[in-house]
């Protein structure tokens, strides 16, 4: 059976729709749980790692969670803590500008209990965490994960790393390429984003960004273009460009580098090479841009992957 966890923090989630708002549950690390979950088999297990509060809307989060299949593990529940909060508005492209509440959510402890979040890791066939999880943590905190994420990879486990870095979390661009080039040390997969790779590590373009990962010793790599499709490299091969889906419309581009993360996981955890991998992740991305919010259905998740499957495999023939 395959076991996968996400770590990092669920945020409650107001969409603008007009003149009304829609509640949900989103982050980045719990988008591409979302859609490890939808397109991994029923028994495979998924457990989201984080800490809850211990108010009414905490509760919604974990029974959301227990309804879609997906666990908690060991994540501990805090009394007198909650949720992060953000609200998604957008323009007329559906792109999107955002609003956050978070500087106290439960989240920000989900390290303090190392004992717990040993617990919440081990046994595992793939952890994925992000830039954002290492940017809401103490730098003691920091460690603990590290350390933890480390141990599990000894015990056999996948380590993926979205660096996602978002300025506004990080004291300073130094503290953030430090933090994350420690985790990069226990990384097998990298997933970063261009053009924020270029922005915070001074890459002159994908090509080169690929290389400096590799540098680091990280073995795999696909990095996400946006409308351009994505790049992916691995140690001792040239980087291989993988165009996006023509012609989409994006309704809201919300978690759509979050979706292309799950679907690439769950290609590579099912046995296809990365530059598979990417292609399929490509065709989810744009199932993610085509709804509200970061979350599609798990229905129509599960029918596109098997579309885009059929679709490569008869180009492919």
């Amino acid at each position: 059976m395959i076991r996968v966890a996400s770590v990092g923090e669920c945020m409650l989630e107001l969409q603008a729709r007009g003149a009304d708002w829609h509640l949900g549950h989103a982050g980045d690390t719990f988008n591409t749980l979302w859609m490890l979950r939808a397109l991994l088999p029923p028994e495979a297990e998924a457990d989201y790692v984080t800490a809850f509060g211990d108010d009414p809307f905490s509760d919604r989060q974990r029974d959301f969670m227990a309804g879609h299949g997906i666990g908690t593990a060991a994540s501990p529940r805090l009394p007198g803590l909650r949720p992060g909060l953000y609200a998604i508005t957008l323009d007329a492209a559906g792109e999107r500008s955002f609003s956050y509440w978070r500087s106290d959510s439960a989240a920000r402890r989900l390290a303090d209990d190392p004992a717990a979040l040993r617990q919440s890791l081990t046994g595992r066939d793939l952890i994925h965490v992000s830039g954002i999880t290492l940017a809401i943590l103490t730098p003691e905190a920091r460690r603990v994960l590290r350390d933890e994420l480390a141990r599990a990879r000894q015990g056999g486990a996948l380590v993926s790393f979205d660096p996602n870095w978002r300025p506004a979390l990080w004291p300073g661009p130094d503290v953030a390429r430090s933090a994350m080039r420690e985790l990069l040390a226990v990384c097998d997969i990298a997933l970063p984003s261009w053009p924020d790779e270029g922005a915070l590590f001074g890459d002159t373009d994908p090509q080169v960004c690929c290389g400096r990962l590799l540098s680091l010793g990280v073995p795999e790599v696909a990095l996400k273009l946006g409308a351009e499709g994505a790049l992916t490299a691995t140690a001792g091969t040239p980087a291989q460009a993988i165009p996006a889906l023509p012609d989409l419309t994006p309704l809201d581009t919300t978690g759509a580098g979050d979706g292309f993360n799950g679907a690439y996981l769950a290609a590579r955890l099912a046995g296809h090479a990365p530059a598979v991998a990417a292609r399929l992740a490509n065709r989810m991305a744009a199932e993610v841009i085509g709804v509200y919010g970061a979350l599609a259905e798990p229905g129509v998740l599960r029918r596109g992957w098997a579309e885009a499957q059929r679709e490569i495999a008869s180009a492919d023939r």
